[in-house]
């Protein structure tokens, strides 16, 4: 019996499971909203004392880094500890690993109607993936091509590296965001509040006016959901702008990591956000944008592009990474 769980800024995804590595089933799949709890440790607690199992093994993605068994997590006020949980479950030993390592390995467990196509591409039978995420933060991974087949998976912490842009409107953004942050990455842009950063630049820099309804809506709900709304139903200019600013930003990003990683078998586009935006990544401005890198353009129009629609794929994929502990 193996306990996997998905730690995001949002929600926090726990399962039991069981079967193989390649072949997990679970038995019950629970979601808990991640800020109303002081840890990850309250949340197991609650979790198991519904269960009557005995855990053999257990893995957790979350986001941040994870250091000699240790992550502070970003977005979430937490520090995670492993040791403390092998305790808290009486396991010799409990995975924490990057959340976007968790969906890399998740991957292999997916359908073909997990997905959607962006660009079909043509993969190289020996080139790496990759895997970029955007959600209430951004995440980035690598999955490295074996030699026997198959993939190892392999975390980053590229989200945080610097933002750099490429036309002179993202030269403005980035010159407004370094009056409100130390240090602007790509995750300050490429993420839910990124998407509100980009909002407000439109809106304080005069390029595009805010309509007082949809300024309501920002104020009373999800800032994020509500300019995305806005900006795929075309109901206000200044949405749609932030919009296109948000994709053709994410299409470089994405660009950017598969030349780095020499991503020839794929990239793919996970997290909370590419989900819910099929419709504008589908429109062009992604895939021209990750394809605009000078001599390298040849090159990223062959790699295949997927957007992975599944939200259980961080899930799964600690729980694979669980299940590979106890089978070796």
């Amino acid at each position: 019996m193996i306990l996997a769980g998905d730690i995001g800024g949002t929600n926090t995804r726990l399962a039991l499971f069981d079967g193989t590595p390649d072949r997990l089933n679970p038995l019950d799949i629970e979601v808990f909203p991640s800020p109303q709890f002081s840890g990850l440790p309250e949340i197991v607690r609650k979790y198991l004392a519904k269960h009557n199992q005995t855990v053999q093994a257990a893995a957790f993605g979350l986001p941040g880094a994870v250091v000699d068994g240790r992550v502070e997590t970003t977005n979430l006020p937490w520090v995670v500890d492993s040791r403390h949980l092998a305790q808290e479950l009486s396991l010799d030993r409990v995975d924490l690993i990057n959340d976007l390592f968790a969906n890399a390995h998740g991957i292999v467990l997916l359908q073909e109607s997990d997905f959607v196509v962006l660009n079909q591409g043509t993969p190289s039978p020996t080139g790496n993936r990759v895997l970029i995420s955007a959600g209430t933060g951004l995440g980035e991974a690598g999955l490295l091509a074996e030699a026997g087949g198959g993939f190892r998976p392999f975390p980053s912490e590229g989200g945080h590296c610097d933002f750099a842009p490429t036309n002179e409107i993202q030269v403005d953004l980035l010159r407004y965001l370094f009056g409100r942050f130390e240090h602007v990455s790509y995750e300050r842009v490429l993420s839910g509040p990124g998407l509100h950063n980009i909002y407000e630049f439109l809106r304080d820099t005069k390029r595009a006016e805010e309509p007082s309804w949809l300024a309501g809506e920002i104020k009373n709900g999800d800032p994020s959901a509500a300019i995305a709304k806005s900006g795929l139903a075309a109901s206000a200019a200044i949405a749609v702008q932030a919009l296109d600013i948000f994709v053709s930003i994410y299409g470089a990003e994405a660009g950017n990591l598969t030349l780095k990683v020499v991503a020839t078998a794929g990239a793919f586009i996970g997290g909370g956000i590419a989900p819910k935006i099929i419709a504008k990544l589908k429109e062009g401005t992604f895939m021209k944008a990750f394809t605009a890198k000078g001599r390298f353009h040849s090159l990223l129009c062959n790699v295949p592009v997927r957007v992975i629609t599944n939200d259980m794929t961080a899930l799964f994929g600690a729980g694979r990474v669980a299940a590979l502990a106890i089978a070796s």
